[in-house]
């Protein structure tokens, strides 16, 4: 538990360092902060926030209009965000809400919702303007869950295509079949029977690589069918690892999202400038929380191990109060919550009490030291029980470490689903 005195110490340091964001030259401050990094990773602290997607927008956008990034990645299945990315950059003849459609499967809230139908509204405009299509600015998927949906799209390009690595493609499928696109049962078969499909997938894998990883041909065809083998073979590892318990499936899946973002990054070759939306328990570096001791690693830490600190920007998100969506249960019915004031002791309590106001802080040399004490900082996932936070919600922190910025909303709401039914709790 954080002492009384050092609670005191990040208030006064908050108030010395704080500035606001909420006009121009303090969204301005965030972005040349950022530097020459060739990763920028925006995070939050819960999956169905507004504020956090909408400040996220503002910021990308003056990122790719400002400093040449060129796309976004995130916490999202890529069958589904790639097609927005074919809307965005105009490979296919659909409406923005026809490009948001794919996002079927729980938890849709998550992307199907209006903050990120304003973005790629903007993202299609913006593209637009350019004629070359390898200069546009895509949106990307870099999660492991969709492996069937990922199989399907992988058979259906090689059909399109009269490939010969087609037969491979269907030799895993059949593999899969058995289990009736439940990820659970494979799991639960793979762990009592032995009956994995690790090695068609990884045949699958390596034919794709050696054919197409380095052709450039009609609409990122290429891109896409491998990284849909790569999801093939890392969720079939996942829901393998799953089962056993211990930190192996959530190293497995930051591990896939890393190497997704090195795909897209390679694909877009030398000027790639890449903007990251995802969780701040993906982008903030696990060894400044106590993911270390439990043998966890995260997108952060692996980014910022592999490329270097000058590389990678990361900007934590974080509310004080407010409404979010989550559900219940993992696969129930998404509803909006009420999210209590801020754990007294924690780094939202502390922001909070420095004063009114949303506020952003950047860590530098001359005053990472003043935030460098681990305190509770809150997260919550798509799975939320606001009555039993104080228990499971805080992750100890120290802040300066985890993260190059943060971004404080005091108040924040839920956010904006489309065309779906909300249960209010």
């Amino acid at each position: 538990m954080i002492k009384i005195e050092e609670i005191m110490d990040f208030i006064t340091a908050i108030q010395k360092e704080a500035f606001s964001f909420s006009d121009s030259s303090g969204l301005d401050r965030i972005i040349q902060a950022a530097g020459e990094a060739k990763f920028v990773l925006l995070g939050e602290a819960s999956h169905g926030t507004s504020e956090f997607y909408t400040v996220r927008a503002e910021i990308s956008k003056r990122l790719i209009e400002q400093k040449g990034f060129n796309c976004i990645a995130v916490e999202g299945d890529w069958p589904s965000c790639f097609t927005i990315n074919r809307y965005v950059k105009g490979y296919a003849g659909l409406n923005t809400l026809d490009a948001l459609k794919d996002f079927n499967r729980w938890p849709t809230w998550m992307w199907a919702n209006e903050e990120i139908k304003d973005l790629i509204t903007w993202l299609y405009n913006h593209n637009q303007l350019i004629d070359e299509h390898s200069l546009k600015t895509g949106f990307y998927g870099i999660d492991i869950y969709s492996l069937w949906e990922s199989m399907d799209e992988i058979i259906k390009l090689l059909e399109t295509k009269g490939a010969a690595e087609l037969e491979a493609a269907k030799k895993a499928f059949a593999c899969f079949e058995p289990f009736h696109r439940k990820p659970e049962k494979y799991a639960v078969a793979t762990e009592l029977y032995g009956e994995a499909c690790e090695k068609e997938v990884a045949e699958l894998l390596l034919k794709i690589k050696n054919k197409w990883e380095h052709t450039r041909n009609y609409e990122e065809e290429s891109l896409n069918l491998l990284i849909n083998s790569l999801v093939a073979l890392n969720a079939e590892n996942y829901y393998r690892a799953m089962v056993k318990g211990g930190p192996d499936d959530w190293n497995i899946r930051d591990h896939h999202m890393v190497s997704a973002l090195e795909e897209v990054t390679e694909f877009y070759g030398r000027d790639a400038k890449v903007i990251v939306w995802e969780h701040n328990t993906h982008i903030g570096d696990a060894r400044a929380t106590d993911m270390k001791e439990e043998g966890l690693v995260n997108v952060g830490q692996i980014i910022r191990e592999k490329y270097g600190e000058d590389q990678v920007f990361a900007l934590g998100f974080g509310t004080h109060s407010g409404t979010v969506i989550a559900a219940e249960q993992w696969g129930e019915e998404m509803q909006v919550m009420e999210v209590p004031p801020a754990q007294a002791g924690s780094w939202e309590d502390a922001l909070q009490k420095a004063g009114p106001g949303d506020k952003a802080l950047l860590f530098t040399e001359e005053n990472r030291d003043l935030f460098i004490d681990s305190m509770g900082h809150r997260a919550i996932g798509v799975v939320y029980n606001p009555e039993y936070e104080q228990y499971g919600n805080y992750v100890p922190t120290k802040i300066s470490l985890r993260y190059d910025g943060f971004i404080f909303i005091e108040k924040t709401n839920c956010l904006n689903p489309l065309n779906m039914p909300l249960r209010e709790s």
